[in-house]
């Protein structure tokens, strides 16, 4: 799969992923997951409303307070959807933002959990995304629990994992079993890849399903309306994209 496809693949799984949601926020560095947001919200157009506020954008952002803001939407259950990554992801949608190895003598540190913990646990769609698919993401089990895809019986959450998407796949999370099925692969790939590619323990019924493709009205508001309001927030991916777009055609 070329890599505008690839691009245009995921942004579009997104949006697709977000149907029927009124508020979605994306946190900062997450280009793909807020051009998701944003096609949803030009398909959307004739019915209701997508609220969308992407951190760091002055355009597309309708908090005033940052993340104070966002935090508070979450615990009043006003934010919809949100987006979780990781430098590790496990079977069980547990996800570390810490490090690799035994805390606190971690081998290799990443920036820290911030608030995932908190909007893992308030937002009623999390959808995990991570580009990378490799057993050195998709592990079987985390070094550190950032965030816990799942809670004890009798704890209060109305938040949670729904979906991981990486740049192989689309698995569907079930927060009763616990686990990941695997839902559909990218052009390009197949399950026999995406067994070998994957750290942990997944179910996966019959012959996975090809991810869908956006159609040719899909396509013109991707690399129209959408590809022109992403530039806003982040101009290096837009301009990569308008090459790669380019270079196709030549």
């Amino acid at each position: 799969m070329s890599g505008v496809l690839l691009r245009e693949t995921l942004i579009f799984t997104i949006a697709r992923l977000l149907e029927g949601v009124r508020m979605v926020a994306v946190g900062a560095a997450s280009p793909i997951p807020a051009a998701g947001s944003m096609l949803r919200r030009a398909l959307d157009e004739s019915g209701h409303q997508v609220r969308l506020s992407v951190l760091g954008s002055v355009k597309h952002n309708f908090f005033t307070n940052g993340s104070a803001e966002l935090f508070d939407a979450a615990g009043q259950g006003r934010l919809d959807a949100f987006f979780l990554g990781g430098g590790q992801i496990d079977g069980r949608a547990n996800v570390n933002l810490v490090g690799v190895g035994g805390y606190p003598a971690s081998t290799v540190r990443w920036p820290g959990s911030f608030g995932s913990a908190y909007l893992y646990f308030t937002v009623p769609k999390v959808i995990l995304f991570r580009e990378e698919h490799s057993p050195r993401v998709l592990v079987d089990q985390v070094d550190f629990v950032s965030a816990p895809g799942i809670s004890p019986a009798g704890v209060y959450r109305p938040g949670g994992p729904v979906a991981l998407l990486t740049s192989k796949a689309l698995f569907h999370f079930d927060k009763d079993r616990p686990g990941f099925t695997l839902e559909s692969v990218h052009p390009g790939h197949t399950a026999a890849d995406i067994a070998e590619a994957t750290g942990f323990a997944y179910e996966c019924h019959g012959t996975p399903r090809q991810t869908l493709l956006p159609d040719a009205a899909e396509l013109a508001l991707l690399r129209g309306r959408v590809l022109d309001e992403i530039a806003e927030t982040y101009p290096a991916f837009a301009a990569d994209w308008r090459r790669d777009l380019a270079t196709q055609a030549a």
